[in-house]
């Protein structure tokens, strides 16, 4: 047997091998740079022209001369529209502040100002189309369904709401749905369910966040595995609330409408969405997704009308307004969203606050917003915490289903002015209330809610007030809107004034003269330091212009005070 080798192989050569190697390939380069002198370099030939000898020559160039002409007209003739463009374009600037000023003179202002207010109500961000849209709901709907939020289900009610529905005449239902029951506790669950039953029929629910659209293929992400979707796509209560609406269509003995209103981020849309099994309306975290009345039909005998949200009356408390109003965080003002997490964080205990945003003992609100910024990295250029974004995150947290707080029910009941026992007991009319309250038994057991510790205790403000009616609703002016309005305000003043200061031309005019003489001889003072020592007549003509002439010198540089000025005459 042969034995292994245990060395690798040695890369020497024989010089033979090498010499012959190194042969070749001096001869493959002798090869290569023959070749290239034969190439040589190419240079651009130059256009030697029609050459004399050849017939039609004259004929040639004439040809040559009129593509030379007509490329210049072309040039010439674009050059020109070009220039009738911009003069239309500058003519028709003219024209519309031609009328403009003439708008402004002849006081079509306010016209104006009417046609804007008319555009403003046909939209339908408006307010007031919001109050007309929630107005056609009540009218329409048999029973109304009025959302609240389990964390603070005092804070939304709406006692006009409330009252526009029991006033309304004819045998219109009013139920109550509690709805995100899960980020609640269930002692304080059971309480408001014993405390809200005292007045109307009270469902507990909770929706399925998380509902498949019929056009939307399913996809399946490797963001999507990681949800709990036990918790997200679990429905608690729809069944108990369609068994009510049924036995009132038994009673009833037709075809109803069933309205569901409330205000913004309380989950109307996502009931409804739960009730039907398929997401038939759009869902957000944005306040205000709903602009107009839909119409979800659930079966042959119910429609359900979805609504957008109560308006909050502007003179509710800074809580109140915080938590219910419609505002769009990207344009509502920072100051306001600063007051809104201040009366958030004044209603909460601090200590809870600080354990569920694991952040240290804070003075104030600005510095708890700092702190947090921090924490989650929200920082501006130079590492600046962005406190106006963190402040509008916090309260999409707190309107949204992300933080879990609690508020108490009031320990002894009292009726609203607007209820009485009589009107409890005929919305109790046509409803098993008995199977009711089991229904909210079980769905409160089966369902997993958050322990006391872990939640945060809130002080509740009590009922929100809410503008139904058009009349009352007083539509927000934009700060684009302010902005121009002061402009214009500052463009009359300026107008103003100066047809004020044409009479006192001439005063200005001896005063400029004045003016002009002083630095004139402050220049030449300066100017004669430089070649020779001043004389005492000229001393005391710069002392004398010395105080009158010091505003006029700081302004300038050491510079621009030596250079001597050619503009000027000296003589």
């Amino acid at each position: 047997m042969k034995r292994p080798k245990l060395k690798k192989a040695s890369k020497r050569l024989t010089c033979h091998k090498r010499y012959k190697i190194q042969k070749k390939i001096r001869e493959h380069h002798r090869k290569v740079r023959k070749e290239a002198k034969k190439r040589g370099r190419k240079k651009p030939k130059k256009d030697p022209g029609v050459p004399s000898a050849a017939p039609f020559k004259e004929e040639l160039l004439r040809e040559a001369e009129q593509r030379k002409q007509r490329l210049e007209e072309l040039k010439q003739k674009q050059k020109l529209n070009r220039q009738k463009e911009h003069e239309k374009k500058r003519k028709l600037e003219a024209k519309k502040n031609a009328a403009k000023i003439k708008e402004k003179a002849e006081g079509k202002e306010s016209s104006g100002k009417s046609k804007a207010k008319t555009n403003k109500l046909l939209d339908k961000n408006s307010k007031k189309s919001f109050c007309r849209e929630l107005k056609k709901v009540i009218e329409a709907s048999d029973v109304v369904l009025e959302v609240l939020d389990a964390r603070d289900p005092m804070g939304c009610r709406c006692p006009q709401l409330e009252q526009a529905v029991i006033c309304s005449g004819g045998d219109k239902k009013l139920l109550l749905v509690l709805n995100k029951i899960d980020l609640v506790p269930k002692e304080n669950l059971e309480k408001w369910l014993n405390y809200l039953k005292k007045e109307f029929p009270t469902i507990a629910f909770k929706s399925a966040t998380l509902m498949k659209d019929r056009t939307m293929q399913e996809q399946f992400t490797k963001r999507r595995a990681r949800v709990d979707l036990s918790r997200t796509t679990e429905c608690f209560g729809s069944k108990c609330l369609l068994k009510l609406l049924q036995d009132h269509v038994r009673t009833q003995n037709k075809a109803i409408q069933v309205g569901v209103v409330g205000f913004p981020n309380v989950g109307k849309s996502s009931i409804i969405n739960s009730l039907k099994g398929v997401r038939a309306c759009n869902v957000g975290l944005t306040r205000g997704v709903t602009k107009s009345m839909q119409i979800v039909h659930i079966d042959k005998q119910t429609k359900i009308l979805d609504s957008p949200s109560i308006i909050a009356d502007p003179s509710n408390n800074t809580l109140a307004l915080a938590l219910r109003t419609i505002l769009n965080t990207e344009e509502t003002a920072s100051a306001g969203v600063l007051e809104g997490v201040d009366a958030i964080l004044n209603h909460c205990s601090k200590q809870q606050v600080m354990m569920h945003y694991s952040i240290p003992d804070f003075r104030n609100t600005e510095e708890f917003l700092t702190l947090l910024a921090q924490k989650r990295g929200m920082l501006k250029k130079g590492g600046v915490p962005d406190i106006e974004n963190i402040a509008k995150v916090l309260l999409c947290d707190w309107t949204g289903a992300k933080i879990s707080y609690h508020s108490q029910p009031p320990e002894s009941h009292r009726w609203p002015p607007y209820l009485t026992e009589d009107i409890t007991a005929k919305m109790q009319e046509c409803f098993n209330l008995k199977n009711l309250e089991e229904e909210n038994k079980n769905a409160v057991q089966a369902l997993k809610c958050p322990s006391p510790a872990s939640s945060i205790t809130f002080q509740s403000a009590g009922m929100t007030n809410g503008t139904i009616q058009e009349n009352k609703v007083i539509e927000e002016v934009s700060e684009w809107e302010n902005l121009e309005t002061s402009m214009e305000g500052e463009e009359d003043e300026e107008e103003d004034f100066t047809e004020s200061d044409d009479d006192q031309d001439d005063v200005e005019e001896k005063k400029d003269i004045r003016e002009e003489s002083k630095v004139q001889v402050t220049r030449k003072a300066k100017f004669g330091k430089r070649q020779t020592s001043p004389t005492n007549s000229e001393k005391q003509i710069a002392e004398s212009e010395h105080s009158n002439s010091v505003s006029l010198s700081l302004d300038k540089t050491a510079d621009e005070d030596d250079a001597y000025d050619f503009n000027t005459d000296y003589v």
